[in-house]
């Protein structure tokens, strides 16, 4: 039986707790918004420090160069928006402004992923994690919970250098009721013996219950939180792959370019081994209910269930032999003419 979860706040809550909590010791945190900041929750900031925060309207590239200016002098600047608006729009200034000098900007986006929901594939941000582990120097969160989410952004703003966190919208599972997340570490949930599940934001939780559900048929999978893309704990992801022999990545992203691109080029460079994705195909979404739209695009612990009994079928799958002398054609032993 798949165990349940209590729900807890959206990520973006936990964000701007974080916030209000920074702004009462570090006067050098400052906020600067898009005009979604009663969407981003960075307006509870605002309220209770409105000096220190600036609303630039709805003008994400100008709000990053204003974050790299502010930085430049000293200050530790959030700059908030939708995903898919703050990155997409804004991706040249993320790059010039902020990458290339090393800034001290802290950039948390709302509304990743598609469980956004009723908004559509115009507002849901599937390409954010891939295009922002590219920019040198930065660090990629993707938070599960909200308690993870307030030590993310609470370490953020004690990191030197570009820090990219993805909150999202809806009410989540709670995970972890606190704790301490290193950059450059994940955790491990459970241990198991047959496979890994490496999962982040919204898919740790169903990681969890697909670990649940494929014990119940005598089949013990490690799961890896992988809270930070960038840099990825290549370690944890080695070891896993070394003692397990199989994983299966789970993200609420595109499947090319985020988590499980990072987690197959460091299979490919320290343990190659058989690797199934979950995540978005490629395709954006639309419009529905958040678990519609999980379910829809196989986003849920039965999907999990189905990609780790698929890499366990290759898992066990007997190697080729090598080749010996004289096992092919006759025309593939013959010397080659112009062979010396």
């Amino acid at each position: 039986m798949v165990r349940e979860f209590p729900m807890g706040p959206a990520t973006r809550e936990a964000y701007a707790a974080a916030l209000v909590e920074l702004g009462k010791t570090n006067p050098n945190v400052v906020v600067v918004d898009a005009d979604l900041s009663k969407s981003t929750y960075t307006a509870k900031f605002g309220k209770e420090y409105p000096d220190r925060f600036f609303n630039v309207g709805i003008a994400e590239a100008n709000m990053v160069g204003i974050a790299g200016g502010l930085a430049h002098s000293g200050k530790i600047p959030f700059c908030s928006s939708f995903a898919c608006f703050l990155v997409d729009k804004a991706y040249d200034q993320l790059r010039i402004a902020v990458a290339y000098p090393q800034e001290n900007v802290k950039v948390v986006t709302s509304h990743g992923g598609i469980s956004i929901g009723e908004d559509g594939p115009s507002q849901q941000s599937i390409e954010d994690v891939a295009l922002m582990v590219t920019l040198p120097g930065f660090v990629v969160c993707v938070p599960s919970d909200a308690a993870q989410a307030m030590d993310l952004v609470k370490r953020a703003a004690d990191h030197k250098g570009p820090v990219y966190i993805r909150t999202g919208r809806p009410k989540v599972p709670t995970v972890y009721t606190g704790g301490e997340f290193p950059f450059g570490k994940a955790r491990q949930l459970e241990d198991g013996k047959d496979l890994t599940i490496v999962a982040n934001g919204l898919l740790v939780a169903e990681a969890l219950k697909a670990h649940d559900a494929l014990k119940d048929d005598g089949i013990t999978a490690r799961v890896l939180d992988s809270y930070c893309v960038k840099p990825l704990d290549a370690e944890a992801i080695t070891k896993a792959a070394q003692e397990t022999g199989a994983l299966v990545v789970a993200e609420e992203h595109s499947r090319i370019g985020g988590l499980g691109s990072v987690v197959a080029q460091c299979l490919a460079a320290n343990c190659p081994a058989p690797m199934e994705q979950v995540a978005v195909d490629d395709c954006y979404a639309e419009s529905g209910s958040p678990q519609q739209l999980l379910e829809k695009y196989g986003l849920t612990w039965k999907h999990i269930v189905a990609a780790a009994r698929k890499v366990l079928g290759r898992k066990a799958r007997p190697a080729a032999p090598p080749p010996t002398a004289g096992s092919g054609s006759a025309e593939e032993n013959a010397t080659h003419p112009f062979e010396v």
